[in-house]
């Protein structure tokens, strides 16, 4: 995390609120840090978790989102952490990676935030089709590799978590 404040100024911004290992205990602060290098701007509210002051409204807001292969080059300060905790646990405990699965970033920054109905990313699915194909590509494309650079850095497993898949009964 480290190294991702040279050049985002809303990591900086997060930063500055806590220090390090609070920041790195806090899986909102990290969410928070890693949707940022999507290119949207995500707020911590306390209390309800992330929020997107502007979130996707329009299939061109698309347009707004960050190529995911630029994405994965700037997250190695993630592999970094991963390796050097790796190192230290020195095989005592396994080392868990994470990721939030596609639907689930999706509808974070189709809502706006969490939703127990998700009624903005259903109507988003439903009448967009292809812009939530296009959507869901591009986040599955940033995951991919997120994942499998956690493995390569040292994570024992790397599940990705579909958070709201209740949301169409599953």
């Amino acid at each position: 995390m480290r190294q991702a404040g040279r050049y985002l100024p809303e990591f900086r911004e997060t930063r500055a609120a806590q220090d390090f290992f609070s920041t790195c205990r806090s899986p909102e602060a990290c969410c928070e840090l890693t949707l940022q290098a999507l290119g949207m701007e995500v707020t911590m509210v306390p209390g309800k978790g992330p929020s997107f002051p502007e979130p996707l409204r329009e299939e061109q807001d698309l347009e707004r989102l960050r190529d995911p292969e630029v994405v994965a080059s700037e997250l190695g300060y993630v592999f970094q952490a991963i390796t050097l905790t790796r190192q230290r646990l020195a095989g005592r405990v396994p080392l868990i990676g994470f990721a939030g699965a596609p639907w689930t970033l999706m509808t974070y920054m189709v809502e706006g935030g969490g939703s127990s109905t998700m009624a903005q990313a259903k109507r988003w699915l439903y009448q967009r089709p292809q812009a939530s194909h296009q959507l869901l590509r591009i986040l599955t494309d940033a995951l991919v590799p997120y994942l499998v650079g956690q493995v390569v850095a040292g994570a024992q497993v790397s599940p990705e978590r579909e958070r709201n898949r209740l949301g169409f009964g599953l």
